[in-house]
């Protein structure tokens, strides 16, 4: 997933915002779904989509605070979720060099 957003310690982060990379792994037992085919037995990944999209609306300073609301979100909506392992990358962050992406790793 992709998303502009306004997440940073600077203020110019808040001002003009950056690009983020959310890429999420959720353990999900889907033998259910699998023999049901039907979208109530497994996890809706468009409502997984709203959850990341509306927690990235929210200006925060640190990325590992947005990407720990994520996993909570998710987790809150979708109880029968084991794991959930997230990817947060701010792409080409204010530093003083060349960096594609300052990125953290959550599994919880």
């Amino acid at each position: 997933m992709r998303f502009h957003a306004y997440h940073g310690v600077f203020p110019q982060e808040k001002k003009t915002g950056n690009e983020f990379r959310v890429n999420l792994k959720l353990q999900v037992d889907v033998s259910k779904a699998c023999l049901s085919d039907s979208l109530e037995d497994t996890v809706n990944y468009a409502a997984v989509y709203d959850i990341v999209k509306h927690e990235m609306a929210i200006s925060s300073a640190l990325i590992e605070h947005v990407a720990y609301r994520i996993v909570e979100q998710i987790k809150n909506h979708f109880p029968e979720i084991e794991t959930v392992e997230i990817w947060l990358a701010k792409m080409t962050p204010p530093v003083n060099g060349e960096m594609e992406a300052a990125e953290i790793r959550i599994i919880a």
